[in-house]
């Protein structure tokens, strides 16, 4: 059983998968730091978000985000969190990405990673607890990305300009506004805008939004006052918020609510 620990204590166990689990209080916040191992991070209750040089991923109750060997990150919990976190050595998951990832989880991987921070660390090759490692293994290989992340271009002046705008975002900015203050063409700035991010300015800015309602209304703001203060209307809203997670905000956040 490894509760409330370090990984850092951990990480050089002969075992190519071990886990751990921790609970946090709201507004606790890991500095920036890196794992030897790849890191599948499973947020059991509560909210998480993870920044890295590269973006900012929000992690729901019942998601998880998948962070790669060596990659600098830092995490903000929005209310009680309880984490389940499995390590994997870097070569045990060749095909998965080199950049993080929030990734939905289904019933059978949730009971697996409830079950597998309280099987013994030192667990034996054909010990049930290696079974039920090797089968995580093969569930996180299969796991489906959600629209939860906000990328950060790699040149400099338009990932100022991403970060400035998710510590404000809002609707009414245009693929104009930003060519002009970042004094491009239109279609230099979109052209260079997917290349950087591997989005289109449009979904790019609704994906920041989402990410910064979605903390805001865990906390229990209203829907409709979250909407006015992103710039939308409540109606658009919540047909954004449909379009990308496939759920009104109400009965996503009630799904959440039940997790």
């Amino acid at each position: 059983m490894v509760r409330n620990a370090r990984a850092v204590d951990y990480e050089t166990r002969p075992q190519p998968v071990i886990a751990i689990g921790n609970a946090y209080p709201t507004g606790h916040l890991h500095p920036p730091h890196r794992h030897r191992r790849a890191q599948l991070l499973y947020s059991a209750t509560g909210l998480m978000i993870v920044g890295t040089d590269h973006g900012t991923w929000v992690v729901p109750p019942r998601r998880a985000v998948w962070i790669p060997a060596n990659v600098q990150h830092d995490i903000r919990m929005v209310g009680r969190v309880a984490t389940r976190s499995v390590y994997f050595e870097p070569n045990a998951l060749p095909d998965m990405p080199d950049r993080c990832r929030v990734v939905g989880v289904g019933t059978l991987l949730h009971s697996l990673l409830v079950e597998a921070v309280d099987l013994p660390l030192d667990y034996e090759v054909d010990a049930r607890a290696s079974h039920i490692m090797a089968l995580i293994l093969h569930e996180v290989g299969s796991l489906a990305e959600l629209p939860l992340c906000v990328p950060f271009p790699a040149d400099a002046r338009l990932a100022q300009r991403c970060r400035q705008f998710l510590a404000a975002p809002t609707a009414h900015d245009t693929i104009e506004t930003w060519a002009t203050a970042l004094h491009m063409s239109r279609r230099g700035f979109t052209r260079r805008f997917r290349l950087e991010t591997g989005l289109s300015f449009t979904a790019w800015r609704q994906q920041a939004c989402l990410v910064a309602a979605l903390p805001r209304l865990m906390a229990g703001e209203p829907v409709t006052s979250v909407a006015i203060d992103l710039g939308y209307n409540p109606s658009s809203f919540a047909d954004m918020f449909h379009r990308i997670l496939g759920a009104s905000p109400r009965s996503y956040l009630a799904q959440a609510g039940e997790a």
